[in-house]
């Protein structure tokens, strides 16, 4: 099995202060994590902890992130991503290339701080689809 446990949701917001606030009313004021500022990826993203998983509220950092165009076309938010654990990235991406599956961009660094990248959602039933290293895996 190449990936693993289903790690976070992420959500598009168009504003970081209500998203936190809907989701705190949702799941109470200790579920939600402060945002943080992830200017390689363009975005602001706060983490909603669900019990067996996380929501990922994102929100553009500045007018050139790639989530402005996004958010334009679903104004009130919407969801952006499904994120799932690998636990070797640069061995998971050779097998998906192998497959015939598009990365889109270089990995980098993601929130969780292990490495991240994203696979193309044609390839992946019309889901953007990132997979991260496990935070339990050593990195």
């Amino acid at each position: 099995m190449l990936f693993g446990r289903l790690n976070h949701v992420g959500i598009a917001v168009p504003s970081m202060e209500e998203a936190q606030e809907r989701y705190r009313a949702l799941f109470g004021a200790g579920a939600v994590g402060e945002p943080v500022d992830l200017p390689a990826h363009g975005v602001t993203a706060c983490f909603v902890s669900t019990g067996n998983s996380e929501i990922e509220l994102i929100a553009p950092l500045g007018e050139a992130s790639p989530l402005a165009a996004f958010l334009e076309k679903s104004p009130a938010g919407a969801q952006h991503h499904l994120c799932f654990e690998v636990a070797d990235l640069p061995a998971a991406l050779r097998a998906l290339k192998a497959e015939g599956r598009r990365v889109l961009g270089e990995p980098r660094i993601g929130a969780h701080g292990t490495l991240v990248a994203f696979l193309h959602p044609k390839d992946m039933g019309g889901i953007l689809t990132e997979i991260m290293e496990a935070p339990h895996a050593g990195h």
